[in-house]
């Protein structure tokens, strides 16, 4: 009878040891697998912050955290303009969708994202397997859903349901003034052109309704 009951009470201890363990990893892990933002500088005026479907010009410098080495700099990429992607739908890694919530128009921030957010077990190019990775992100324009049918009407100003490349220089003119960032025309050449790259699907020289609305997941 001694014996049984030291036995029940050996075996409840290792119990609620392995439970113990069990708990202590799973909440290690869960740290392991969270995104972890460190705002830079944060402007004095915030007129709005980014949320999911937002349509976010930024640039964005990606690092291997071990090493500190440089994979990515979207200031080589496309002439060095900031890049335009719409927020928390796929268009960069996971990680990154979820460091750039919440931004205001000047804000940087550092992101360090954990590869389970990022590349995951294969890498991705010159990012090695389970590597953790930081980005270095500057926002400069944050507008309200692009993707909503509500915003392609303030673009689609004659409401034919198809957006010409004035209608959409005409909108990109208004959001960079209001963010106080005016820009001349060449600048806006490039990134229309840029946009009706990869949006006017069956190259009529329109975007309409249903080219608007489909997202096109393009990571980094």
């Amino acid at each position: 009878m001694h014996s049984c009951m030291m036995w029940k009470l050996v075996s409840c201890t290792l119990c609620f040891f392995v439970s113990s363990q069990l708990s202590l990893w799973s909440v290690l892990a869960k740290a392991d697998d969270e995104v972890k933002i460190e705002v830079v500088f944060e402007p004095e005026e915030c007129t709005q912050k980014s949320k999911k479907g937002d349509l976010i010009n930024a640039h964005y410098d990606g690092y291997l955290a071990n090493d500190g080495s440089q994979f990515y700099c979207s200031r080589t990429e496309k002439d060095g303009h900031p890049q335009w992607l719409v927020l928390g739908v796929g268009q960069v890694i996971k990680g990154l969708d979820i460091g750039m919530m919440d931004m205001c128009p000047g804000e940087k921030r550092k992101v360090t994202i954990p590869s389970s957010l990022a590349f995951g077990e294969k890498g991705k190019g010159p990012v090695p397997p389970n590597a953790t990775v930081v980005f270095e992100v500057e926002v400069f324009t944050v507008s309200r859903g692009p993707r909503t049918m509500q915003a392609f009407g303030q673009i689609d100003v004659d409401k034919d349901r198809s957006l010409t490349k004035a209608e959409v220089k005409e909108y990109l003119k208004l959001e960079y003034e209001k963010g106080g960032k005016p820009r001349d025309d060449p600048f806006y050449e490039k990134i229309i052109s840029d946009i009706f790259r990869k949006n006017d699907h069956d190259k009529d020289g329109l975007i309409s309704a249903k080219e608007y609305n489909i997202f096109e997941h393009d990571e980094l």
